[in-house]
């Protein structure tokens, strides 16, 4: 009963929404975003380059600390970030709508870096709040909600925007997606109020030193930092450039929209719930091995992809077992990184360790396109499954250097 409790709490349903809030900018800055660059012809080597564009992702940990020490005159340090920075995202996705790639390339890649940094900013502000008000023995679960709702705003930007990019403009896309930013400033007012038992830094040499000296002075910090650079290299390497290979193996973007993206985010939902739900019950150093397997076999799927039919049930069961496997790996990673934390520094620690994350997901694949290029989509997705291998290797002196995992505490 107590664990019933626990799944259907109200804060749960507000890390759900609120995960919506942190998922719907990353793809119209991705993926989607790649999608209108195909459509307007620009060549494989720059869109792959998009993956850039998320730079500020990579480096949202030098502006943490101004989020951690100041705060906004209304609703708290953490929600009333994560009201400004909603709103400026709902203007910058309406500013987007106003452009086209293939009139003016440099605009569409100014604008899109604005939506980056709000959206990384956004980012601070709600991983510091969620990792607050969560009890250590949810992180496991509660990470799993979150990043359920992060793929519900993820599944409204890709699916939702590439189904309605074969029905209207690209431009009117755009337009709809940030109306669809909108309702994200509801669900921060309603979310439960902020812990007033954590003080703030007093100064920004406190806010900026002090984390990072709590954390580098940890032993084996260096072999963290670079577990969590690694541990989903080959998997963000393969959904770099998702969309293009399967726009170049015939399919349309309505399928793109039905299957890749929406049944393969269902999947990845699945497999979030899923994975929250036996981190329950497994300790969360287990969880990171299973779940980190299926994650690194389940790339080579695309690699068969190339060789079956162009038909819907092709393409689900590839992109399902894909996306199933990531969303189990995502639940557990994040639970990982949350619980590395200490609560006198939550922002700025947690938004050094997603930065080192960030690199994986914007800088590593950026030159993807080129080596797809080169070697030919099979080989390509085979280099991502190797790709995957140092980091499931380095799980063995992390586990040995980190502290007892939330779930096991």
């Amino acid at each position: 009963m107590d664990m019933m409790k626990k799944v259907f709490s109200y804060r749960m349903l507000c890390l759900l929404l609120l995960g919506y809030a942190a998922g719907l900018p990353l793809l119209l800055i991705g993926s989607t975003l790649q999608a209108w660059m195909t459509d307007s012809e620009v060549d494989l080597g720059t869109i792959g380059m998009v993956s850039l564009i998320g730079l500020p992702y990579t480096i949202k940990f030098v502006w943490s600390p101004f989020l951690d020490r100041f705060r906004v005159p209304f609703l708290g340090r953490r929600k009333g970030w994560m009201v400004v920075f909603q709103a400026l995202l709902v203007g910058a996705i309406f500013s987007l709508s106003l452009v086209n790639p293939k009139e003016n390339l440099m605009l569409v890649g100014v604008i899109a870096t604005m939506i980056a940094f709000f959206s990384a900013s956004q980012d601070i502000a709600l991983d510091a709040y969620r990792r607050e008000i969560l009890p250590d023995e949810e992180l496991g679960f509660g990470s799993s909600v979150y990043v359920t709702g992060y793929r519900l705003g993820m599944l409204v930007a890709g699916a939702g925007a590439l189904i309605l990019a074969d029905q209207v403009t690209w431009g009117d896309v755009y337009l709809w997606m940030s109306l669809c930013m909108v309702p994200a400033i509801l669900f921060t007012l309603i979310s439960p109020g902020e812990r007033t038992d954590l003080v703030a830094p007093k100064s920004m040499t406190e806010a900026v030193v002090g984390p990072l000296k709590e954390f580098f002075t940890r032993p084996g910090a260096i072999v963290i930092i670079l577990f969590i650079l690694l541990f989903k290299v080959g998997d963000l390497m393969a959904a770099n450039l998702t969309t293009p290979f399967i726009l170049q193996a015939g399919y349309t973007k309505t399928d793109i929209g039905t299957v890749a993206k929406g049944v393969g985010m269902l999947a990845t939902i699945g497999g979030g719930l899923l994975g929250g739900a036996f981190m329950l019950r497994i300790p969360m150093k287990i969880s990171l091995v299973i779940f980190g397997l299926f994650q690194a076999v389940s790339t080579l799927g695309f690699s068969l992809l190339t060789m079956l039919p162009v038909t819907w049930g092709s393409l689900a069961m590839i992109i399902g077992f894909e996306n199933f496997s990531a969303g189990m790996g995502m639940a557990a990673y994040g639970a990982f990184m949350a619980s590395l934390t200490d609560k006198r520094f939550t922002a700025t620690q947690y938004a050094l360790l997603s930065s080192v994350m960030g690199i994986t997901r914007v800088i590593l694949p950026a030159p993807t396109g080129y080596v797809a290029d080169a070697v030919g989509w099979n080989m390509f997705f085979i280099i991502c499954t190797l790709a995957a291998i140092p980091g499931m290797l380095l799980l063995i002196p992390v586990f040995r250097l980190t502290r007892p995992a939330a779930t096991e505490v």
